[in-house]
């Protein structure tokens, strides 16, 4: 099936993103990445907001889906660590997605209900699973400080591998996953601690 012209726009515009980050993102360099006219991202989105909010809406979706699924037969069974191995995964897998979602220069979510709503959706799958986690008796409160350690603990990782100087540092990292379920278990622990 054939990209229409919006998702010929789109898919230029995540590429650039993944491949260059968000900031020299134009629409006559998306135009030209897509092979369309110069105009034809302006027919569709009218300003660089306007894309940025239909990435993070993509964005949101897949990510909600991905945290939201079934636990899978390789995946740790510790829920902290499943949740900070997706978290990684999906920011590696979407980069362009991920460098613009949680960028509110980017993005006004206050500008697309549906956009906002993707958001939130997402965010309330974490607050299910860390729900689960800590188990009936906790506290709004102590759900919320669990989720914010964990989305913590997740985006700066995904930040440091993706954008950072993480290898530079500590040297190349063989197996990426292993090097996120130790990180994760480690902050498990301690948390089991507090």
């Amino acid at each position: 099936m054939a990209q229409s012209l919006r998702e010929k726009v789109i898919s230029a515009a995540v590429k650039y993103v993944a491949d260059n980050g968000p900031d020299g993102l134009s629409f006559r360099q998306i135009a030209a990445d897509a092979g369309v006219s110069h105009q034809a991202p302006y027919h569709h989105f009218g300003h660089r907001s306007a894309i940025f909010n239909e990435i993070a809406l993509e964005g949101f979706k897949k990510f909600a889906a991905d945290m939201g699924a079934p636990a899978r037969d390789d995946e740790d069974s510790e829920i902290c660590v499943r949740l900070c191995e997706r978290y990684v995964a999906f920011a590696i897998a979407n980069k362009g997605h991920f460098r613009v979602m949680f960028r509110a220069d980017l993005c006004h979510l206050h500008e697309s209900p549906e956009t906002q709503k993707a958001a939130d959706d997402a965010f309330a799958t974490l607050l299910a699973a860390v729900s689960e986690m800590v188990g009936d008796s906790a506290s709004i409160d102590e759900i919320r400080v669990q989720a914010t350690a964990m989305w913590s603990l997740a985006h700066g990782l995904a930040t440091l591998i993706i954008d950072g100087p993480l290898e530079k540092k500590i040297g190349r990292v063989s197996d990426r996953r292993a090097l996120v379920r130790s990180v994760a278990q480690r902050a498990a622990d301690g948390l089991r601690r507090a």
